[in-house]
């Protein structure tokens, strides 16, 4: 696997770069919370739970699990639901891909839309999610799938700045934020019109 630089914390982007239940929880998390803090909490668990086995998270006792995720500084501003939906997510990799999260990519040299198809299924992965992950498995960790860019349209298209899938050091995460915040300006401009 390629080495990730998502979160500015050299810990965090090295378990997001070896453990693909970890990049795929990361990105599960990211919603409502800066892109970093989302892809740090990955880190967190580890660091709490000693663990980030599917396996074993998709057996915890949730009340535990969500006490993990409250724990300061939080995992998520929403712990509660947050730490349901990555419980979820371990249950789907562990009853679906026999708990190897990067067999929803690699298990029979799938092409890219059977590979957004297999995310889409995954709790809390929609398709804007999906599009998004597929982006990032092909622009960052060699994911050739066939048509991987045109099923992840518009996070695969080359030289873009609008997704984590685009983040390769500081400076391409402030222009992912910039054009975010610029996309969340337009959309808000042609409401009120």
């Amino acid at each position: 696997m390629a080495h990730l630089h998502l979160t500015g914390d050299p810990a965090a982007d090295d378990l997001l770069s070896k453990d693909p239940f970890a990049l795929l929880t990361g990105m599960l998390l990211d919603q409502q919370v800066a892109m970093e803090v989302a892809f740090a909490g990955p880190q967190k668990l580890h660091e709490r739970l000693g663990t980030l086995d599917p396996a074993t998270i998709a057996g915890y006792d949730a009340e535990e699990f969500t006490a993990a995720f409250r724990e300061k500084p939080a995992v998520h501003r929403f712990p509660g639901s947050m730490a349901a939906r990555v419980q979820k997510l371990a249950e789907a990799v562990v009853d679906d891909w026999d708990g190897d999260a990067a067999a929803i990519w690699t298990h029979d040299a799938p092409s890219g839309p059977e590979v957004l198809k297999r995310l889409k299924k995954l709790p809390g992965f929609g398709e804007q999610k999906a599009k998004i992950f597929l982006a990032l498995l092909g622009k960052q960790l060699s994911f050739d799938g066939e048509g991987w860019r045109e099923a992840s349209a518009p996070y695969g298209e080359a030289d873009a700045k609008r997704s984590v899938a685009d983040i390769y050091d500081r400076e391409s995460l402030l222009e992912v934020r910039e054009t975010k915040r610029a996309a969340k300006a337009a959309a808000r401009a042609e409401k009120s019109s």
